[in-house]
C-alpha cells in the first residue's frame, strides 16, 4: 500500500442546490503591493469560493457564488470597494457545459 498519495476529498452538491446558485467570476486589477491584503479581505467574503492569481491584464479572477442576484450584485459591489482593488470585470455564469 501507497502511503501519504492522498491530500483530502471533495464535495459534490446535489444539482437542486447548485441550480439554485448565481456563480460569476471576476477580473480584478490591483494597485501596487495590495495582492496580501486584498486576498486576505476577500477570504472574510463568504460568497468567494476561489481565488486565482493571473498573469495579464488582471490581477486575480475571484470565483464567487451567491444565492441569488441582489446578493451577488452586492458582493461585486463589496469587491470593487477593496482598499487596493482599482477595478473589476465581472461576467455570470449561465450553465455549466463540462463539468469534470
Amino acid at each position: 500500500m501507497i502511503k501519504g498519495i492522498i491530500e483530502g476529498y471533495s464535495l459534490r452538491l446535489t444539482p437542486s442546490y447548485s441550480e439554485n446558485q448565481v456563480q460569476a467570476h471576476l477580473l480584478v486589477t490591483l494597485g501596487p503591493k495590495y495582492t496580501a491584503s486584498v486576498q486576505s479581505l476577500l477570504r472574510r467574503i463568504p460568497e468567494v469560493r476561489t481565488i486565482y492569481s493571473v498573469s495579464g491584464n488582471f490581477d486575480m479572477i475571484v470565483m464567487v457564488e451567491a444565492c441569488s442576484i441582489k446578493r451577488l450584485d452586492a458582493v461585486i459591489d463589496e469587491v470593487g470597494a477593496l482598499d487596493g482593488v482599482e477595478r473589476t470585470l465581472s461576467s455570470l455564469f449561465l450553465s455549466t457545459r463540462l463539468n469534470r
